[in-house]
C-alpha cells in the first residue's frame, strides 16, 4: 500500500469521536454527546485556533447544547427517502441521479441536513445491480451523482470499481462526486485517486464542500493541484456565525480560484433539527449576496439556492 494510501486512512481512523475527546483536545467545555456522534478529523481539528470559542471551522462542529425547536425544522428536511426507487439511488431530476457511494463521512458538521438519514438500507455497492437496472432502464439519465456520507470515504480500489460499474453504462456521460473528506482531510487526494479521476472517459465534476477560507489550509492547496485536470467547484452552506458575512464570502471565494475551484452553489440552510442556531433569514441571505455581486466579478459569485424536498432546486435570487 502506497505510503499516502496509508497516510488518509490512518487519519481516517485516528479522530476525535465523543465530546470527551474534543473538550480535552480544545481545552474547552463546549461538547456534550448527543444523538449526531461528533467527529472530528485531526486535519481539520488542527486548523481550529484553540484559543478562539468563536472560531468559525469550531462553530460547525460543536453541537449546541440549547435545542431551540422549530416547526419549520425536521429530521429529514429534503425527504431523500421519498425519491428512492430503489435502495442506495435518489431520483429528483430527470436526467441525473445520486447514489449513496458510503454510509460514512470524515466529519460531523453539526448542520448536515442526512445526519438522520437511514444509511443501513441506502447502500450503493450492497444494492448495485439493482441500481444498474434502474439507471440502465431510464435512458435519459446521462449524469451519475456520487454523494454519501462521502464517497471519498470509499477506499481507491472500491471507489474504483463503482465508477468501472458506472463507465459501463453507454448512456452516462458525466460523473459528479461531492465531498468534504478532501477538503477537511486532505490526505485523502492519494496519487492513486488523482489518476482514477484523470484516465475515466467520464466526464469528471468534484464538487468540494468549503465554507470558510480558513479551511483551505497549505495541505489541502498542494493536493489540489494535483487534480486541475478535472472540473472543479465548490459549495457552502450560508452558516450563523461562520460564513455569513460579505467579507468572509469574498475571501471564500477568491481563495478557492486561486486554487483554481469555481465557487458553485451558496446554499441556504437545509432545516434539519438540531441546526436552527445556523439560520439566516432569507432577506439576510439575499441581501449579503447582492453585496457580493457588486464586491466580486461574476465568476466568483456561487448561486444562492435552497434545495426543495420537491423535484427542483430553487434559486433565491435570479442571475
Amino acid at each position: 500500500m502506497a505510503q499516502a494510501q496509508r497516510n488518509w486512512q490512518h487519519n481516517s481512523r485516528y479522530t476525535l469521536k465523543g465530546a470527551d475527546d474534543c473538550n480535552d483536545f480544545f481545552q474547552i467545555d463546549q461538547f456534550e454527546d448527543q444523538s449526531f456522534p461528533i467527529k472530528i478529523p485531526l486535519e481539520f481539528a488542527n486548523l481550529i485556533d484553540k484559543n478562539n470559542p468563536d472560531d468559525p471551522l469550531l462553530k460547525q462542529v460543536v453541537n449546541t447544547q440549547v435545542l431551540l425547536g422549530s416547526d419549520e425544522f425536521s429530521l429529514s428536511p429534503l425527504e431523500d427517502e421519498k425519491h428512492a426507487p430503489v435502495a442506495g439511488l435518489i431520483h429528483k431530476y430527470p436526467n441525473r441521479v445520486l447514489l449513496i457511494a458510503s454510509r460514512v463521512c470524515a466529519i460531523h458538521c453539526q448542520y448536515c441536513f442526512r445526519q438522520n438519514f437511514d444509511y443501513a438500507g441506502h447502500d450503493a455497492l450492497s444494492n448495485w445491480l439493482a441500481i444498474e437496472n434502474y439507471i440502465r432502464s431510464h435512458v435519459q439519465i446521462n449524469e451519475v451523482i456520487l454523494s454519501g456520507g462521502d464517497p471519498l470515504s470509499l477506499s481507491d480500489e472500491k471507489l474504483q470499481a463503482l465508477i468501472h460499474q458506472i463507465e459501463c453504462i453507454s448512456h452516462i456521460k458525466t460523473l459528479r462526486i461531492h465531498t468534504r473528506s478532501a477538503v477537511v482531510t486532505p490526505s485523502r487526494i492519494t496519487d492513486q485517486l488523482v489518476s482514477m479521476l484523470n484516465s475515466t472517459q467520464l466526464n469528471v465534476v468534484l464538487v468540494l464542500h468549503s465554507n470558510h477560507a480558513n479551511e483551505l489550509s497549505d495541505q489541502f492547496a498542494s493536493a489540489i493541484k494535483k487534480l486541475k485536470e478535472i472540473t472543479l467547484l465548490n459549495q457552502s452552506v450560508l452558516l450563523k456565525g461562520v460564513n455569513d458575512t460579505v467579507q468572509i464570502l469574498s475571501e471564500l471565494s477568491i481563495r478557492l480560484f486561486d486554487l483554481g475551484i469555481l465557487p458553485y452553489y451558496l446554499h441556504l440552510l437545509d432545516k434539519v433539527s438540531g441546526a436552527e442556531h445556523f439560520l439566516v433569514s432569507d432577506e439576510s441571505a439575499t441581501q449579503l449576496h447582492q453585496q457580493l455581486k457588486k464586491k466580486l466579478s461574476g465568476y466568483l459569485v456561487p448561486r444562492l439556492v435552497r434545495d426543495e424536498n420537491a423535484e427542483s432546486k430553487t434559486w433565491v435570487e435570479a442571475d
